[in-house]
């Protein structure tokens, strides 16, 4: 079988929103997808877009993806490269796949002059934290990610208490 990683294109957005909901599904997170198709095709390819694909296929047929984005380092004063979610289907991990999409996804970094690539993994995803951590990744143990949505961040952005 022939792999190929390729960056996505508006008529992939379709097999984009279901690799996020095998994702979701993997990661317990179902309840918390509300991306729909139209919304993707503007934050991915409208006029600004937001955030980046590469898709893996397999002898054609897409089998994981990665979305990625450009953060900021002020101590480098660089750009970086966020990976915010890679996925391999069940059926076709341990081939791979996953390494050649954080490969491409670093000579992307290096291509573009990028200081960093960082993403974030679930404790509990052992395989992922292996992988990584074989490829030379360390984590960041002093840093804690913090999340404000939902309510919290309407109060926050209207200055209410």
């Amino acid at each position: 079988m022939s792999l190929t990683i390729r960056p996505a294109t508006v008529a992939d957005v379709g097999t984009i929103l279901e690799f996020i909901r095998e994702l979701a599904a993997f990661e317990r997170l179902e309840h918390e997808v509300v991306a729909s198709e139209s919304g993707l095709r503007e934050a991915l390819f409208g006029a600004r877009p937001d955030a980046e694909v590469i898709l893996a296929e397999m002898d054609s047929t897409p089998v994981g993806f990665a979305l990625f984005f450009h953060n900021f380092s002020t101590f480098l004063g660089r750009r970086g490269l966020y990976l915010e979610d890679l996925f391999v289907q069940p059926e076709y991990r341990g081939r791979g796949i996953g390494r050649a999409l954080l490969s491409r996804l670093a000579a992307i970094a290096v291509e573009r002059g990028c200081g960093r690539f960082e993403w974030s993994v679930l404790r509990w995803n052992e395989s992922a934290i292996i992988l990584y951590e074989a490829l030379g990744a360390k984590p960041q143990d002093d840093w804690t990610v913090y999340r404000m949505s939902g309510e919290a961040l309407s109060r926050l952005a209207t200055g209410e208490r």
